[in-house]
């Protein structure tokens, strides 16, 4: 396959051709009568038209045939995607996830709709307001078949497999420690090449951005140059009757069958478009002196509420990185936060939990719900000598974190059968080193 071009910088506002259709873009304006090569204009939308004009998101396509161009949509079986937060009864317990089992290949094709898994969520859907996270377990490319979400932002995040993503606006290739965002109705279709597994962020209504630097200054985290747009591509595929669009609206999933694939955009240009990003490009943010800073310096994206500093849902990551801080216990923290946090691990181990937490499975620490370095993290990390250390090398974790109270799905729970029962016991061998008789600890040797 030949490298894939793309287009440079975050929520830009950019224009694209084919080069096989050299000048079609109209000049000048969006909707002429007759446009270039007698191609069709829309525009899609992914704001409200009376929003300002800095949050104001929308590309005009140019196509062969309009996307309009389809039977009526029909309801499909469901499979394991569903917005019903109420299936079973809350738990409040920290949960962990051994790695979700990819359906071999010999046994079933399963593609990248077909293999997806609602794990947790809140809120709802018809009121634009809530997120749920997805597990994505597939084996097959998806073929003569595309997806499309009115629901909301689909935040993908491979952790087996590369994907190939064919969208209206062009292909992306996004591999493990890379992310992409597929913005709400961007029809897009995967290719995979082998058992394939990863997590999606779903957010109902909103769209990622980047988060404010404040005191860090103009530099740092995630700069939006490392962030990528595909560049316009364009196929002219004749499917008589069979080609699949499927939408998933209102939480459900719904089919419409057309003649022709959907991929027929020759140019476009806007601000509203996929784009993806690779996390080893990640500017740390870290302490220099002692202590810990807030885990808040680790976002890559933010999908911000109405209430002023709280997210309906953050991409945090923990890559690479120095550790310096003196006087310090450098692992987290043992907490309670009234932020949910649900944990995925691309590769390598997380520092905090050198055993169970593997890549392709997940933990979720609800609302106030206690968690913390497991007891051989805690008693390792206290006699330390502090030095200068690498930490996370070969490593990346990540954390999905919402100002919303997650529910976990029947699938999650139980279906999935892979719920690590014995997650608590991690913490059973913590021990009280309380010595009343002497304030001062004692040192490392």
């Amino acid at each position: 396959m030949a490298e894939l071009k793309y287009i440079s910088g975050f929520g830009n506002e950019c224009a694209s051709e084919d080069p096989r259709c050299p000048g079609s873009l109209p000049e000048g304006q969006n909707n002429p009568q007759v446009c270039p090569y007698n191609l069709y204009a829309e525009q899609l939308s992914g704001s409200a038209f009376t929003c300002p004009r800095s949050t104001n998101k929308r590309s005009w396509l140019y196509r062969i045939l309009p996307s309009v161009s389809h039977k009526p949509f029909e309801s499909i079986d469901q499979g394991h995607v569903t917005h019903n937060w109420d299936e079973v009864d809350p738990d409040p317990n920290q949960l962990r996830w051994k790695p979700f089992e990819i359906p071999k290949a010999s046994q079933k094709k399963v593609d990248f709709v077909s293999g997806l898994h609602t794990l947790c969520g809140a809120g709802d859907i018809r009121s634009n307001n809530g997120l749920a996270v997805h597990i994505f377990l597939c084996n097959a490319s998806m073929g003569d078949r595309c997806f499309y979400n009115s629901d909301g932002d689909f935040l993908i995040v491979p952790q087996k497999g590369k994907l190939l993503i064919y969208t209206e606006f062009g292909k992306m290739l996004v591999q493990p420690n890379e992310i992409c965002v597929i913005q709400r109705g961007m029809r897009f279709s995967v290719d995979v090449f082998e058992e394939t597994r990863g997590y999606i962020l779903e957010v109902y209504g909103i769209h990622f951005e980047l988060p404010d630097l404040g005191p860090i200054g103009a530099n740092g985290l995630a700069n939006p140059r490392d962030f990528l747009i595909p560049v316009a591509w364009y196929e002219d595929r004749q499917v008589p009757g069979g080609y699949t669009v499927i939408n998933k609206y209102q939480g459900k999933l719904f089919a419409a069958k057309q003649d022709v694939s959907p991929f027929n955009v020759v140019a476009w240009h806007g601000n509203y478009t996929p784009y993806k990003y690779n996390l080893e490009n990640f500017m740390v943010i870290n302490s220099v002196a002692f202590d810990h800073a807030d885990p808040s310096i680790f976002t890559v994206l933010t999908a911000k509420s109405l209430r002023p500093g709280v997210a309906i849902a953050d991409f945090v990551i923990f890559p690479p990185r120095w550790g310096v801080a003196d006087k310090t216990f450098r692992p987290p923290y043992y907490h309670r936060n009234c932020m949910s946090e649900f944990m995925g691990l691309i590769r390598g181990h997380y520092e905090a939990k050198q055993g169970g937490f593997l890549p392709g499975g997940g933990s979720l620490h609800s609302t106030m719900t206690p968690h913390g370095p497991d007891a051989d993290c805690f008693e390792k990390a206290s006699k330390a000598k502090l030095a200068p250390e690498r930490i996370a090398d070969g490593t990346m974790a990540f954390m999905f974190e919402s100002s919303l109270s997650l529910a976990v799905t029947k699938w999650g729970l139980k279906t999935s059968r892979c719920l690590d029962e014995n997650y608590y016991k991690c913490w059973e061998p913590l021990k009280s080193h309380f010595t009343p008789s002497s304030r001062n600890p004692t040192e490392p040797n």
